[in-house]
């Protein structure tokens, strides 16, 4: 017999083609009147065109938003929204923008709207993370949850393949790990199994043609689905070390998510067998962890930890770090298994059930 807890987070979602217009009113909603739009310094063209479409109600642009959200420019973004007089932020962009929104939220109230260009998900989670002195502390509040989320496939088409593919992954990430999450539910995990489908089903389009809008925004949906799962239930090893290696060597969040995935899945294999058919399932594989490493590579995207600027010595710090204060995980997680599993990831190898 099933047990379970199922609660909805107080978010709303706008989604379609051209949905970006529809951003005037959506703040409007939340009672604003001056917005603080952020984005990071590749984006700023974006973040114009949305202060335009915002008109009246646009207060200016804010454009250091970088991985990890680090504290000094957490702290910048709050005193530029206080000097502007905002009383809300519209963060434009991926998981970077959308962190350095929650992190002025988390001290200051200030409510949210998230525009997001890729497939990060994070823009549908309570979950925050601020790194300082080298080390990323995460934690959920739902204060930080954007109020609401606007999502236009066509902000996506210019994002560059290998980005959407790594992007894409990463969202199917949180997917995978709700899937043998300690709190999972029935609705939760029909949704991480349609979002897998979705990503592997939709991914391959994009990168063989990054203008198609149908393609677009199947994979934008996934993403919607990953981040709807991120937010609702816990995480496991997988988030854990990928959290573990940005934090500490500062690698590209997406493409740390893309090459350990297959990793922990396989670490995970033996302890989570109803996941991992659902998995295999999702991406018409046999097996969920080959799937995956399948699919990367028909994406071409990075498979080895060291190709990102892992280095090797930082493997034993990541193990010893990882095995700290651990998130629940199907398998126990151990010092030699985790090793292993990093070693592999290292080198960029197929993943080996354990």
């Amino acid at each position: 017999m099933q047990s379970f807890l199922f609660q909805i987070l107080p978010s709303r979602v706008v989604f379609g083609v051209g949905s970006l217009a529809k951003l005037p009113e959506e703040v409007e909603r939340l009672g604003a009147t001056k917005a603080l739009v952020l984005c990071t310094p590749d984006q700023r063209d974006i973040a114009a065109r949305t202060l335009t479409t915002l008109g009246a109600r646009g207060a200016g642009i804010f454009d250091q938003a970088v991985m990890h959200v680090p504290i000094a420019t957490a702290q910048a973004a709050r005193a530029e929204a206080a000097r502007l007089g905002a009383d809300c932020c519209v963060a434009v962009g991926g998981g970077s923008t959308t962190g350095l929104g929650k992190a002025i939220a988390l001290t200051s109230s200030l409510p949210i709207v998230s525009v997001p260009t890729t497939y990060a998900g994070s823009e549908m989670t309570p979950i925050w993370g601020i790194t300082e002195g080298g080390r990323k502390t995460t934690g959920r509040d739902v204060k930080v949850l954007p109020k609401t989320v606007v999502y236009d496939p066509e902000l996506t088409v210019t994002m560059p393949a290998r980005l959407s593919a790594t992007s894409g992954m990463n969202a199917m990430a949180h997917a995978v790990e709700g899937l043998y999450a300690q709190d999972r539910n029935p609705i939760i995990s029909l949704a991480a199994e349609e979002c897998i489908r979705a990503l592997a089903a939709s991914l391959p389009k994009v990168v063989a043609n990054p203008g198609d809008l149908e393609a677009r925004s199947d994979a934008l949906y996934g993403a919607w689905l990953g981040g709807l799962v991120l937010g609702s239930v816990g995480m496991a090893l997988h988030h854990k070390l990928c959290h573990t290696l940005g934090g500490t060597f500062n690698l590209p969040h997406a493409e740390t998510h893309t090459i350990v995935l297959p990793h922990a899945v396989a670490y995970n294999a033996s302890a989570a067998p109803e996941a991992m058919s659902r998995i295999a399932r999702a991406l018409g594989s046999q097996d969920a962890a080959q799937g995956l490493y399948d699919l990367e590579m028909q994406l071409g995207t990075p498979r080895a930890l060291r190709e990102i600027g892992m280095p090797e010595p930082g493997i034993e710090e990541a193990v010893n770090l990882a095995v700290q204060n651990p998130y629940y995980n199907p398998r126990p997680v151990t010092r030699e298994g985790i090793a292993e599993l990093l070693r592999a990831a290292f080198r960029g190898e197929r993943p080996v059930l354990a």
